[in-house]
């Protein structure tokens, strides 16, 4: 309290760049302007800007624009590729020492690691902090953030982290999210096709698998793949929530962090192997939940 009995101001925010506009990053930045953080984006297809910019962001023609005075460097990008080739190439730069950067991409450990310490030569701090929760957890921030890095650059990032997740998770050094974001994606590999699998048993037998599924989601089967994405199943359309392609790069990751530590995995491996011949059947841009076709082709 100052002598007049008034609390000091707060400190201003601190400036913004986000990089990455698809299915998560444009919700996540959107919960960022909505929670008052001065926000320029840039993504490679420009129009993927423009909602963002009518709701008060500023845009950058370039990667190397959008990060030139920002404190803060958000990533929500496809793959390692895409990670390395705007930080590292475009990125980096045009940072100053002392920023930071927020990784929200799903990468390998490795690579998070490696980004990290070449950071680091530049004075620039790194965190991995993959997200779960899909679209629906994007848009109304409640997703599930999971954290690698120093507990002083998650405090730093923190009124950031809070804005699009309703759960913050810390578990170590740099790549210990990328890590636990691993974890996850076996466990959605194994619920989906779990979900889509009892799905075809149900229609096989003439059941209405729309109660039975309702029936289901009060009780031990439930989840959230079933009460998200049955519904999807049924219909046999699959809005697109997490591309099917991403989903099978997230578990060649996790099939090589279990191989580094001497463990098989066979339900991911079959999910994958199943993954594989939906993309080669052209399903590579859909949902997940495309699973479901893999028993309609009679396998």
């Amino acid at each position: 309290m100052s002598a007049t009995g008034a609390a000091p101001p707060a400190p201003p925010l601190e400036l913004v760049a986000f990089i990455g506009l698809g299915a998560l990053g444009a919700p996540m930045a959107a919960r960022l302007l909505q929670a008052g953080h001065p926000l320029t984006v840039h993504n490679r297809s420009r129009e993927r800007e423009l909602p963002l910019a009518a709701a008060g962001a500023r845009r950058a023609a370039s990667v190397p624009q959008a990060v030139a005075g920002a404190a803060v460097l958000c990533l929500c990008l496809s793959d390692d590729r895409a990670v390395q080739a705007v930080l590292l190439e475009q990125a980096l730069a045009a940072l100053a020492p002392g920023a930071l950067v927020i990784d929200f991409s799903t990468i390998a450990p490795a690579t998070s690691r490696a980004l990290a310490a070449r950071l680091e030569t530049a004075g620039i701090t790194y965190l991995d902090a993959p997200v779960t929760g899909g679209t629906e957890g994007a848009r109304n921030g409640s997703l599930a953030v999971l954290v690698g890095g120093s507990g002083a650059a998650l405090e730093r990032a923190r009124p950031l982290l809070e804005a699009v997740g309703s759960s913050i998770s810390h578990f170590g050094p740099v790549g210990a999210g990328q890590q636990a974001k691993a974890v996850n994606q076996v466990l959605v590999a194994g619920s989906y096709a779990a979900v889509a699998e009892a799905i075809a048993l149900g229609r096989r037998l003439g059941l209405p698998m729309a109660q039975v599924c309702a029936a289901l989601e009060g009780g031990a089967a439930g989840s959230w793949a079933l009460r998200h994405r049955a519904g999807n199943m049924i219909c046999d359309h699959y809005p697109l929530g997490f591309r099917l392609a991403l989903h099978r790069k997230d578990l060649a990751i996790a099939l090589a962090e279990a191989a580094s530590a001497g463990l098989e995995l066979p339900l991911t491996t079959q999910v994958a192997a199943m993954e594989d011949t939906l993309i080669a059947s052209g399903h590579a841009d859909e949902d997940v939940s495309v699973l479901a076709r893999w028993f309609e082709a009679g396998h």
